[in-house]
């Protein structure tokens, strides 16, 4: 078994004296686990940091078991936002989630591509928390659990679409909804238009829109929590003033 890709570095942790196990995000492959030799190395470490871009030789004898891998970096990477500690708990929310949300060793490109735009994101200290949301829901998608904010789930109408059923994932008006308002989530509006200006409270509803499904559908059944990382960039958000 043996594969060359692009990839995303999701997590790392020391495996023996030296080396490291080392969670991918590749381009075509999914998400895969290699040991990499040497991976504990001063020389290695920066590149081994949640959101780093490398290029990935995967080896192994059956296909079945945890191969060996080598990384060669590509861009500069995290190292690029090392003063700015918002941004880095970002990347690691990001990865976080995605290693927890992805099944082991199947294709997902539409998941590569989105955490490629989101990690461009990062270097733009005014919108990426909203592209943040949207890298969710964009995962939801991927994954089968894609959110209908296409039009009301109860008279089909196209307009005024503010909340969100978190019983079916589907877009509810405002006068459709009011009776049940207070079960209901908010849908901000730049989840419906891309040129939507964002207003206070619009990335906080956005998070408290995607976390909600992203544990209703994929991490609930899993009996697991959302990842620490996950919850740690909400409150780093929050003291901020970001949210």
């Amino acid at each position: 078994m043996e594969f060359e890709d692009d990839a995303f570095v999701l997590s790392a942790r020391v495996h023996g004296e030296t080396g490291a196990i080392v969670e991918l995000l590749t381009a075509h492959h999914g998400k895969w686990a290699a040991h990499v030799a040497g991976g504990a190395s001063r020389r290695m470490k920066p590149f081994l940091q949640a959101g780093a871009q490398v290029n990935v030789r995967y080896r192994a004898r059956v296909s079945d078991q945890l191969g060996s891998a080598t990384l060669e970096p590509v861009g500069e990477g995290p190292s690029a936002l090392f003063d700015d500690p918002l941004a880095l708990a970002g990347i690691a929310a990001a990865a976080a989630v995605t290693a927890g949300a992805l099944p082991e060793r199947e294709p997902h490109p539409g998941a590569h591509m989105a955490f490629e735009a989101l990690v461009s994101a990062f270097a733009h200290d005014a919108i990426w928390p909203a592209v943040f949301v949207r890298f969710e829901a964009g995962l939801l998608a991927d994954l089968g659990f894609g959110l209908d904010l296409s039009k009301c789930a109860a008279t089909g109408s196209t307009d005024d679409l503010i909340y969100v059923s978190p019983k079916t994932g589907r877009a509810v008006s405002r006068e459709a909804g009011e009776p049940y308002r207070d079960r209901l989530l908010a849908l901000p509006p730049f989840l419906l238009a891309a040129q939507s200006r964002l207003a206070p409270g619009d990335v906080g509803a956005g998070l408290t829109l995607t976390a909600y499904f992203l544990e209703a559908f994929i991490f609930n059944p899993m009996n697991r929590p959302l990842p620490p990382a996950r919850l740690w960039l909400l409150d780093r958000l929050t003291e901020a003033g970001r949210l």
